[in-house]
């Protein structure tokens, strides 16, 4: 099962400078409940933006970074690919990934789920979600709150 989980604005924005463009810690701890004990994939970019917030990868998960980079160093912990593919035929077993821009492009069409924080304003930024097509994708489950939904999403096809 592969599952994309991520937060994005109302005008798909993502993040900024490498960086959250947002602070909700309600969807923080929601993405904590959700990937604690699984594997997380990511981009380089989003592995440093982790590393800049908390020191050290994310604890209790295992993480895959994302890098044509192979000078690109990571702690012995984190398992370093050079492709998605490369990643997704190593880990069979529940996977999230958790971003970025281009990563979840390249898994939209791979992932069976998609775990989205919409989050209810617009946000300036640089990097973006792509759009989540109506007719690949239904809408299983909400949960509506002042800044934010938590939305789950199926693959229809």
């Amino acid at each position: 099962m592969i599952t994309i989980i991520a937060a994005v604005a109302k005008n798909n924005v993502i993040g900024n400078k490498n960086d959250l463009p947002w602070y909700l810690p309600e969807d923080l701890k929601h993405f904590k409940e959700i990937t604690t004990g699984h594997t997380v994939i990511m981009g380089r970019k989003t592995y440093e933006s982790i590393i800049a917030r908390l020191g050290k990868p994310l604890p209790n998960r295992k993480t895959v970074v994302i890098t044509r980079n192979q000078d690109y160093t990571v702690p012995a912990e984190v398992e370093k690919f050079e492709s998605l593919k490369q990643a997704l035929d190593t880990h069979r077993e529940d996977v999230f990934i958790i971003g970025g821009a281009s990563i979840f492009e390249q898994a939209l069409p791979l992932a069976d789920t998609l775990i989205i924080t919409h989050v209810k304003k617009e946000y300036p930024g640089d990097t973006f979600f792509p759009e989540i097509d109506p007719t690949i994708w239904k809408e299983t489950n909400r949960e509506d709150h002042d800044e934010y939904s938590f939305v789950s999403y199926k693959k229809l096809i």
